[in-house]
């Protein structure tokens, strides 16, 4: 009579969440897990650099679009960026990386507010529907904005950063 073994697949098992983590890690470029850092940067109202492991990262702010450089508002939103987390202890989320080679991310501030979520709340960008279409919280807040016309939203037709690309104009407020 012969014996047969039979292996277990418990062992395989319990390590495939370890596997999928690494994989993970490896395959984003190490980006896949929040890190934290101190701003060190705000270069515009939705991009700031933020310091890892002695080195400064640029990130852009998820799920916001914010005036351009020239555009109305552009300055008045770059300060309210920076009046939020300049040189403060943040939280990175991770999504991925842009066109340009910057870390989109949620800030988590120190008191756990969410920058892109407050900045939205002020009046300050847009909620990008083409980054973050299923984000009803930054519709939400958008929407409130402009109903107390906070903000950008002071301006009877504020023109988004995606038509601004289209037609520059020379004016600000």
């Amino acid at each position: 009579m012969t014996q047969r073994t039979t292996h277990s697949t418990k062992p395989f098992l319990s390590s495939l969440p370890v596997i999928v983590l690494l994989a993970g890690v490896f395959l984003s470029g190490g980006e896949a897990f929040p890190f934290g850092g101190q701003v060190v940067t705000i270069l515009d109202g939705g991009t700031i650099e933020v310091v890892r492991n002695g080195k400064a990262q640029r990130v852009r702010l998820n799920g916001i679009a914010c005036p351009r450089s020239g555009q109305p508002y552009s300055e008045q939103a770059k300060q309210a960026t920076s009046d939020l987390g300049f040189s403060m202890d943040v939280t990175l989320q991770i999504y991925g990386k842009d066109k340009q080679g910057r870390v989109v991310a949620d800030v988590l501030l120190p008191d756990d507010r969410n920058m892109s979520q407050t900045l939205v709340q002020q009046g300050w960008c847009w909620w990008d529907r083409k980054q973050a279409p299923q984000d009803t919280q930054l519709e939400a807040l958008e929407k409130e904005a402009r109903d107390s016309q906070k903000g950008l939203w002071a301006d009877p037709d504020p023109v988004p950063p995606w038509e601004w690309r289209k037609n520059p104009r020379v004016t600000t407020p």
